[in-house]
């Protein structure tokens, strides 16, 4: 489609206006309701920033599918799983997070309405009485509102993730990464000239994801990047997600460098997958709080805490997903130390270091820094590899 974008006038600036009203980004409609005006813009980038798009205030297919997804409330639609395209939207994130309050599995809340949600509705049906049909219309709805929590004293989500990395045991070797280096292609990312030189964000991540790769693999682990350092290797944020979801992959890592129009901002920042009400991977979180120590303990970069984000990369990926946004390249105190091969070494031996600890058991654990990343690599000896 055409990217719609400020100036435009016509039926769907009027929807897209309608839409942002409906989330409360932009105020109810005056007399010029189909004009893409500058409320407008700013409310489609503020709209864009929450759900971790590409923020230029213009409304392509990325940015309009997201926003046919928002629209929806639980309970204004019968739901169902639909092949070969499944109904998206808030209502089955909404319906699927309170399928996980009262124990059913889910998965992840994605906002996908799949085999596995047509499932978990189907059961909890049966429990009730009702036809265990997996489609969520009138009759379901009531139901739902009626029953309270059935979970008390734990999160069964937390307990089937922790479970598959218990299970899957402490070793590197043999696990699947996926390392995404962030941007690529056409969009360089954060752009920011440095006297006669001019550093990008993607050349930077894909530098730093390529040491990431070659230290995991001395460690045994099998490694995928999402894009290579070519013009043309460019994925879109969900091609990236169902590549590791493909490749069954155990962990995926998204590098990215932040900017700020304040030079004085500065700091590492991790996201993992969560919502609003609480709802989050528990695994994702762990190993975001891990690589955000880690990374903080072993290079100094100013602390900007953990947050749990619904970004699509974060959602669509089935495994333990985070974004580590590894410093400001607009400040000038983190972009000398972003620029130094050096640091970044630091960098990639914190995100083994964290790796690492995920999967190590509670009694196993060693402190934050502490951990020599030099020591795990994996020895090949008669064909076989061990640790």
């Amino acid at each position: 489609m055409r990217p719609i974008r400020p100036g435009d006038r016509g039926p769907a600036v009027t929807e897209i206006r309608t839409i942002l009203t409906g989330l409360d980004l932009l105020a109810a409609a005056g007399p010029h309701t189909d004009e893409f005006d500058l409320d407008t813009e700013r409310a489609v980038r503020a709209f864009q920033q929450s759900r971790g798009l590409s923020v230029d205030g213009r409304v392509g297919a990325e940015t309009w599918r997201a926003l046919d997804a928002a629209r929806w409330r639980l309970g204004a639609r019968t739901l169902y799983h639909a092949v070969p395209e499944p109904l998206t939207g808030e209502d089955v994130r909404s319906l699927q997070e309170r399928l996980l309050e009262m124990g059913y599995d889910v998965g992840r809340a994605d906002a996908i309405y799949g085999v596995r949600t047509s499932r978990a509705v189907a059961q909890f049906q049966r429990e009730v009485g009702l036809t265990p049909d997996g489609s969520c219309g009138p009759h379901t709805m009531n139901a739902l509102r009626r029953i309270g929590r059935k979970v008390v004293g734990g999160r069964p989500q937390w307990l089937r993730e922790s479970d598959a990395i218990r299970q899957s045991g402490p070793a590197l070797v043999g696990k699947t990464v996926v390392i995404d280096p962030g941007h690529g292609g056409t969009d360089p990312g954060m752009v920011v000239p440095d006297g006669s030189l001019r550093w990008t964000e993607s050349d930077l991540v894909h530098d730093l994801a390529s040491r990431l790769e070659g230290r995991l693999a001395a460690s045994g682990v099998r490694v995928q990047l999402t894009r290579g350092p070519s013009p043309d290797s460019c994925l879109p944020d969900a091609e990236r997600a169902l590549l590791a979801n493909s490749l069954g992959a155990d962990v995926f890592i998204s590098l990215h460098l932040d900017g700020h129009a304040n030079p004085d901002a500065e700091g590492v920042a991790t996201y993992h997958y969560g919502t609003d009400n609480g709802v989050t991977s528990a695994t994702g979180e762990r190993l975001a709080g891990l690589v955000q120590r880690e990374i903080v303990a072993r290079t100094g970069l100013r602390d900007c805490r953990t947050h749990a984000k619904t970004w699509e990369l974060l959602r669509l990926t089935r495994m333990p997903a985070v974004r580590v946004e590894v410093g400001y390249l607009t400040s000038p105190t983190d972009r000398a130390r972003l620029v130094d091969p050096r640091f970044r070494d630091r960098v990639v031996e914190a995100i083994v270091a964290a790796v690492q600890r995920m999967y190590y058991p509670i009694e196993r654990d060693v402190p934050t820094g502490s951990l020599d990343v030099s020591e795990l690599r994996a020895v090949v000896t008669a064909g076989t590899v061990v640790d």
